[in-house]
């Protein structure tokens, strides 16, 4: 027997439909503004973000994956693609020989560092200067739950 579809109620769609344009247009600005006055794209950001994150700027390249929503050679072609570009390097695994590292290099927290300050303004007046503070709460309660579940579901 065919399980039954628990279709969006009228509330639940509008809700659904405003999160996701209010993801697309604060992405598709973030980048333009990220391309236009730090000449950075939005991947390459990501990339240096989380690598910044780490106290050696050092990640493996599979946890990197994982960390940004990456199939594998998504990250593989764009890390090479940073690398010919001095970002980063790539490094071998000396510990078990299957993995490699990627690691920032001075001119991408270069990079990351001139970019960062226009990021985090244009966050703020797009998005941050919009919302009480009690709405901030509520959304980061919303997020830490969904991003809990959607951890621990394999799939």
């Amino acid at each position: 027997m065919a399980e039954t579809v628990r279709w969006l109620t009228p509330e639940e769609q509008y809700a659904w439909r405003s999160f996701v344009r209010l993801q697309e247009r604060l992405r598709g600005r973030l980048s333009r503004l990220l391309q236009t006055e730090s000449h950075v794209s939005e991947a390459d950001f990501a990339v240096l973000v989380e690598l910044t994150d780490t106290p050696d700027g050092r990640q493996r390249i599979l946890d990197l994956a994982h960390a940004l929503e990456w199939e594998k050679s998504r990250i593989s072609h764009h890390i090479s693609r940073m690398a010919k570009r001095g970002l980063v390097v790539r490094e071998e695994c000396s510990e078990d020989g299957r993995g490699a590292f990627v690691v920032i290099t001075d001119g991408g927290r270069a990079m990351i560092e001139a970019a960062a300050p226009r990021h985090v303004e244009a966050v703020r007046a797009l998005f941050l200067d919009h919302v009480t503070p009690a709405e901030l709460r509520a959304l980061t309660q919303i997020a830490e739950r969904v991003v809990e579940k959607l951890d621990g579901d394999p799939s």
